[in-house]
């Protein structure tokens, strides 16, 4: 076995010295029967029925989070890696050598942040040829949760119970929708090879176009790394994983909010204090937030959550079952900022 090229055992140090533990009470309310509640009206309200059983919920600690993601991302990014650096010859032990300093803080950075801020996450490995023996997962973040709970000053099984709706949703959706998990591997794989053989190629010195120019000060103007050094091809595909992404975020919102009313007497206190806490960092917060892209995440779901209430208002809830009848009935990114072209198209 050849030695990985991230060091994952430094990443995840770097992560978990990061993340701390948080100071604040755990929740205590229990997490089964809460997801159980949530699942049979996620269900009921979006049409959508699971295939299996959705995965037990798990309440872990924010170092455990760390784990869980790190083995994930290593599982979809170290074989890319390693075909990389084999193919860079003479200077491979340099390559390798840079890889792994960078490659190793950059990853142990980015979920270390996370971390201190994930309050639950349905974890899934979309290549379904690098998800052997890494089942989906439920999980909840204690820590986080009771952080939030105290924060807020909310009532602690109102929360618990709004946040397990979200992820409870997004089991549904792909456990429900045969094909998403495919259709947004396909794009994800896409993007990693398209990435890798860019990376392989010898490059050549030479002036850049005006057009690349202008694209490329487009990008750093907007602090857009994926936009800085994406081709215009990665750009499309790009383009398509965002709006499969906001679509999947932005339906989640939309369902917890639309499922929780009867729930949660507080629900539009719950809301504007969540709004806050994804718009609300420090100033180092909002650095980082920008240069990783989490950014893009906070947009989706917006926007998501924006289309997907503008298409219910417009063709009712039979208009939101219709977003997974299909790959093709999925709306682009235009669509997402303009819901009526989308309604058009479909006819609804």
């Amino acid at each position: 076995m050849p030695a990985p090229v991230i060091d994952w055992i430094v990443a995840e140090w770097i992560a978990a010295r990061l993340a701390g533990e948080g100071r604040d009470p755990l929740p205590t309310v229990a997490l089964e029967p809460i997801v159980a509640d949530a699942q049979e009206r996620v269900i009921a309200y979006t049409g959508l029925h699971p295939t299996a059983a959705l995965p037990a919920p798990e309440g872990i600690s924010r170092r455990d989070w760390v784990a869980a993601n790190v083995a994930s991302t290593r599982v979809l990014i170290e074989p890319m890696l390693e075909r990389l650096t084999e193919r860079l010859g003479p200077v491979r032990p340099a390559g390798q050598l840079w890889l792994g300093v960078t490659g190793s803080s950059e990853v142990g950075l980015l979920i270390g942040y996370m971390a201190g801020r994930v309050l639950g996450q349905y974890e899934l490995v979309l290549l379904r040829e690098r998800a052997e023996g890494r089942p989906p997962r439920l999980l909840f973040v204690l820590p986080n949760l009771g952080e939030a709970i105290r924060r807020f000053d909310a009532d602690e099984r109102e929360f618990v119970t709004w946040v397990a709706l979200h992820e409870v949703t997004h089991a549904v959706q792909f456990g429900g929708v045969d094909w998403l998990q495919d259709h947004l591997a396909g794009l994800l794989r896409e993007l990693l090879e398209s990435a890798e053989a860019r990376m392989a190629k010898p490059q050549r010195l030479h002036l850049p176009r005006r057009d690349t120019v202008e694209r490329m000060g487009r990008a750093a103007l907007r602090a857009d790394l994926i936009g800085l050094f994406a081709t215009e091809p990665e750009r499309a595909v790009i383009d398509q994983t965002q709006a499969v992404m906001a679509v999947i975020e932005g339906h989640a919102e939309h369902v917890m909010d639309a499922v929780a009313p009867e729930l949660l007497p507080s629900l539009p206190q719950l809301r504007r204090a969540l709004d806050r806490r994804r718009q609300v960092q420090s100033p180092f917060g909002r650095l980082i937030s920008r240069l990783l892209g989490l950014e893009l995440k906070l947009k989706q779901y917006e926007r998501g959550k924006i289309f997907c209430d503008e298409i219910v208002r417009s063709g009712g809830p039979d208009a939101l079952r219709h977003l997974f009848s299909s790959p093709e009935a999925l709306p682009s990114l235009h669509e997402i900022e303009h819901p009526q072209s989308w309604l058009q198209r479909v006819s609804y």
